[in-house]
C-alpha cells in the first residue's frame, strides 16, 4: 500500500517520477528480494545437471560460483536496460529483469553430465538465440495471432512439468545422490518440508512484503535448520574472492544446432511472456495500455539483455512476473525506483563471496523452494488456459500437443535412432508441443469450434451433474 509521504497519486503512476530516496531505496531492494531466489536457481539447476561445482572440495566450485554471480550481474544490467533504455532499447518502464526458467528445458539436455565443457555451445545458443530474441521486436505484434491462450499456455504449463522433477530430485538430496543410501532419507526430506510449510504458511496468512518473500523466507528458515543438523558447509566462502568482474567467453563459445534451433525457438515463447508483463505493468501501475514503443522496446532490450548476458557466462534474461504483482500492489510505477534495484543486483555481482554463500544452501533446502516455484509455473500455465474456449477443435489441438511433448520428454528413448540435435530438439517435450500447437491451430478450421467435444471427451463434456455419464452413443430420455 502507498501512502503520501512517497507521492501523490498521479505521480505514483508516472514512470518517470523519482519518490524521496528515504522511500525509493526500500522499494528497490523489496523488488530485488521478490525475484532474488527464482533468478540464482536456474545457474544451480544447470551446474547441477552438468554436474560440476558442488561439493566443499569441488575443483569446479569456481565455476558454480561465477554462474551465480553473473545471475545477479547481468540480471541488474538487463533491467538497467529496460528501466534507463537507449534510443528504442528498452521500455522505460519499471521492468525487472532476471534469469529465465523457460530455457531450462532446452539447457538441461545440452549439458546433461557433461561436465563444464558443456558450458561452451550453451552460451553460443545464449548468444544467437539473444540476438534472434531482439530481431522479433520489430514485428512481435504481428506475431501475436499465432499464439493464443491455447498455445502459450500450454507452453507455460509444458515448461512448469519438465522441471518439477527437479524439485522432487533436489529435496530427496539431489542429483550427484541419486541412488546412495541416503537419497529420500528422512533428515533431507524433513529439510525440504520446513521451506514448504513456512513459504505456504506465510503466502497465506501474511500481507504485503511477508507475503511477497514468501519463497525467500521459506529458504532462510529451512537453511537455519540445515545449519542446526550440520549440513552447511562454509569452507568454500573462504575460497571466493572478494572482488571479481566479468570474464568475457568465461566458458568458451561453440555454436551447435541444437541449442541454437532450440533457443531462437524459445525466444517466441519469453517475447510472448514479456509482451504480457508490459502490459500487466502498464496496467497495474498506471491503469493503461502499454504502447507500441514500449513493448517493441521491452522486447529488443529482453533479446539484447541475453545475448550480452551468454558473451560473459551468464544465462538468458526476461522480464519477471512476480515484480508485475509488486508494482499492482505498492502502487509505484516510478522505473528509477526498479533502477536502485538493478544497482543492488550489479553490486552484489561483483562479490563473488556473496555467491559463495549462496552456494552454501543445502540442495535439500532448495529442493523445497523450486517444488514450490516449479509448481507456480504449472499452474501459471493453466491460469492462463482457463482463458481459451473448450471446444472440439481446441481439446484436440491441446491432447495431441500434450500428448506427444509429454510422451517424448518421459521416454526419451524412443528417438534415439534420430540425429543426436534432433533427440535433443524433441526431448525436451516443450518444443514439439509447442511445435505441434502453433501448427494445428493456425492450419485445423474453424468451423470444428461449433461441434461438440463429446466425441474427444467420452461424453464428459455433456454432463451437468442431472443425469448419469453416458456414452458418446447414447441419448438421455
Amino acid at each position: 500500500m502507498t501512502d503520501a509521504s512517497i507521492g501523490t497519486p498521479d505521480q505514483l503512476r508516472d514512470p518517470n517520477y523519482t519518490p524521496p530516496l528515504a522511500r525509493a531505496v526500500p522499494l528497490g531492494i523489496q523488488h530485488v528480494l521478490a525475484m532474488f531466489v527464482s533468478n540464482v536457481t536456474p545457474a544451480i539447476i544447470i551446474a547441477g545437471a552438468a554436474g560440476f561445482g558442488f561439493g566443499s572440495n569441488s575443483p569446479d566450485f569456481p565455476e558454480l560460483i561465477y554462474m551465480i554471480q553473473m545471475s545477479m550481474f547481468f540480471a541488474g544490467v538487463a533491467t538497467l536496460i529496460q528501466t534507463v533504455g537507449f534510443g528504442p532499447v528498452g521500455a522505460k518502464l519499471p521492468i525487472v529483469q532476471g534469469t529465465s526458467f523457460a530455457f531450462l528445458p532446452i539447457m538441461i539436455p545440452l549439458v546433461a553430465g557433461k561436465g563444464v565443457d558443456a558450458m561452451a555451445a550453451v552460451m553460443g545458443g545464449v548468444m544467437v538465440g539473444g540476438l534472434f530474441h531482439a530481431l522479433l521486436g520489430t514485428f512481435i505484434g504481428k506475431i501475436r495471432f499465432a499464439l493464443p491462450p491455447l498455445v502459450t499456455g500450454l507452453v507455460v504449463t509444458m515448461i512448469g512439468l519438465a522441471l518439477v522433477k527437479v524439485g522432487i530430485q533436489y529435496s530427496a538430496g539431489g542429483v550427484p545422490a541419486i541412488g546412495t543410501p541416503e537419497y529420500g532419507s528422512a533428515l533431507n526430506w524433513s529439510v525440504a518440508g520446513v521451506v514448504l510449510v513456512v513459504t505456504l504458511a506465510l503466502k497465506f496468512f501474511t500481507r504485503g512484503m511477508l507475503s511477497i518473500s514468501a519463497v525467500l523466507l521459506g529458504l532462510l528458515a529451512g537453511y537455519v535448520v540445515a545449519f542446526a543438523l550440520g549440513m552447511v558447509n562454509f569452507d568454500n566462502v573462504a575460497r571466493a574472492a572478494s572482488f571479481s568482474v566479468p570474464d568475457p567467453f568465461h566458458f568458451g563459445v561453440e555454436f551447435s544446432a541444437a541449442a541454437i534451433i532450440g533457443f531462437c525457438l524459445m525466444a517466441f515463447v519469453s517475447a510472448i511472456e514479456t509482451v504480457g508483463d508490459v502490459s500487466g505493468i502498464t496496467k497495474g501501475g498506471a491503469g493503461r495500455e502499454a504502447t507500441n514503443a514500449e513493448i517493441t522496446g521491452a522486447t529488443y532490450a529482453d533479446g539484447l539483455g541475453t545475448a550480452l548476458a551468454g558473451v560473459f557466462g551468464a544465462l538468458p534474461n526476461t522480464s519477471f512476473s512476480q515484480n508485475v504483482g509488486l508494482i499492482a500492489m505498492t502502487g509505484v510505477m516510478s522505473r528509477h525506483v526498479v533502477t536502485i534495484g538493478a544497482l543492488f543486483l550489479i553490486v552484489s555481482g561483483l562479490v563473488p563471496k556473496v555467491g559463495a554463500i549462496i552456494s552454501t544452501v543445502p540442495i535439500e533446502v532448495l529442493g523445497g523452494g523450486v517444488i514450490v516455484m516449479f509448481g507456480m509455473v504449472v499452474a501459471a500455465g493453466v491460469s492462463m488456459l482457463s482463458d481459451v474456449e473448450w471446444n472440439r477443435r481446441n481439446m484436440v489441438i491441446f491432447a495431441v500437443a500434450l500428448s506427444l511433448g509429454l510422451g517424448l520428454q518421459l521416454e526419451p528413448g524412443a528417438l534415439q535412432h534420430l540425429p543426436a540435435t534432433l533427440q535433443i530438439l524433441a526431448t525436451s517435450g516443450i518444443l514439439p508441443a509447442a511445435l505441434i500447437a502453433i501448427v494445428l491451430n493456425l492450419i485445423l478450421p474453424d468451423d470444428l469450434t461449433a461441434e461438440s467435444t463429446e466425441e474427444v471427451s467420452g461424453g464428459l463434456a455433456g454432463h451437468r451433474g442431472d443425469g448419469p455419464l453416458l456414452p458418446p452413443t447414447a441419448k438421455q430420455s
